[in-house]
């Protein structure tokens, strides 16, 4: 079973995924230059708002860092290991297959043993592995060697069992630690506009607030890009895989709601300050297919461009409606169930292919329906 999730949204000028050069992401399609969000960009918008939706031993952490987040969960149980923390959690870490080497950072932090890249580890897992660190200290084992077998067959069992959700959802893929792969569930395209884009700069100036006062110039002189536009976001959830790593359908029907919610609420956060761009979508459909995902894209193929009246948004959607009126009736894709939220189409124009709902039950009935189809299948 597949949820997919099509938004249209509008974002008014602003820069919230950079580029090498500083400035806003761009694609090709349709001929055209769109703008363009990457999946990492609102993915780890996503993880953010995670945050605010569930408890934090559901999630995971991103960072270098680990040593030192095991460290804390082990002088948090135990006060006195301090001392000799940092090696065991350093040995316990390496035990995993991930490489541990001392920081080259300047200043407090420099030689302070990180992990040698980024690794996506859950907060649940930290505890454990800071369990078995104890343990290990308490066994007199030496820091100072490498991990033996057993050692790193007892450290493999804490990354067998339940996923952290965002895990669960995105993904970990480290080649020196393949007991700690784990296939994403979900996958989050790259959002593109809908409408053709033209790169736009903004020139700008400050003064220096305590300067003499016949002082005319400027202290400083820049520019910066940026665009607007309408775009188009598209995600799917494998919700099969999903249950697989959440481990019961309870659970995972609050995940699959939970990461819809996120989708629609979240934005990522390039350059808000300047621009303050924080939007909602205009249209959202929500679908579970029980055939394949279905990414309705090519709606955008030919670019949008505001009618009469009617502003580009709301073309956008009445076109992703129709697209996906044709994909059902061309290709007897009828989804199971689907929803949708709009602030520029009325019910009648949504009715061909979903339900018009509000967030709140919106959240409800893809809670519920996931409990349902899942359910069925156990």
């Amino acid at each position: 079973m597949f949820m997919d999730i099509y938004a249209v949204q509008n974002v008014p000028p602003s820069n919230i995924n950079r580029d090498e050069t500083g400035n806003p992401k761009t694609a090709q399609y349709g001929g055209v230059l769109r703008s363009r969000v990457s999946s990492q960009a609102w993915k780890r918008a996503m993880r953010e708002t995670f945050k605010s939706l569930l408890d934090k031993k559901q999630l995971g952490v991103r960072t270098k860092n680990a040593v030192e987040l095991i460290v804390k969960a082990m002088v948090d149980q135990r006060p006195e290991s301090e001392d000799q923390a940092e090696s065991y959690a350093s040995l316990v870490l390496q035990a995993t297959g991930v490489k541990v080497v001392a920081s080259t950072r300047a200043g407090a932090a420099s030689g302070k043993p990180v992990t040698q890249y980024l690794i996506f580890i859950g907060n649940t897992e930290i505890g454990r592995l800071a369990n078995i660190a104890l343990e290990w200290m308490d066994q007199g084992m030496d820091p100072a060697k490498a991990p033996d077998s057993a050692m790193k067959k007892e450290v493999s069992g804490v990354f067998h069992g339940e996923q952290a959700v965002d895990i669960a959802l995105f993904g970990r893929m480290l080649a020196d630690a393949p007991d700690l792969n784990t296939d994403a569930s979900a996958q989050v395209a790259h959002a593109i506009s809908v409408d053709a884009i033209k790169p736009e700069y903004d020139y700008f100036t400050a003064a220096d607030d305590f300067t003499e006062a016949d002082n005319a110039g400027a202290a400083m002189i820049d520019s910066v890009g940026f665009n607007s536009s309408t775009l188009y976001r598209y995600a799917t959830v494998n919700l099969d895989a999903l249950q697989e790593q959440i481990g019961n359908v309870e659970a995972t029907a609050r995940v699959a709601s939970v990461f819809v919610e996120a989708f629609i609420r979240s934005m990522p956060t390039g350059k808000q300050n300047s621009y303050a761009n924080r939007t909602l979508p205009e249209t959202c459909i929500v679908a579970f297919r029980d055939s394949q995902p279905i990414n309705a894209v090519e709606s955008f193929e030919r670019p949008v461009v505001a009618e009469h009246d009617q502003p580009i948004s709301q073309v956008a959607g009445r076109r992703l409606v129709a697209e996906l009126r044709r994909i059902q009736d061309a290709y007897d894709e009828q989804p199971v169930r689907a929803w949708a939220i709009s602030t520029d189409l009325s019910t009648q124009d949504l009715a061909p292919v979903a339900e018009s709902v509000g967030l709140k039950d919106l959240t409800s009935q893809v809670d519920a329906e996931t409990m349902r189809v899942l359910g069925q299948q156990e």
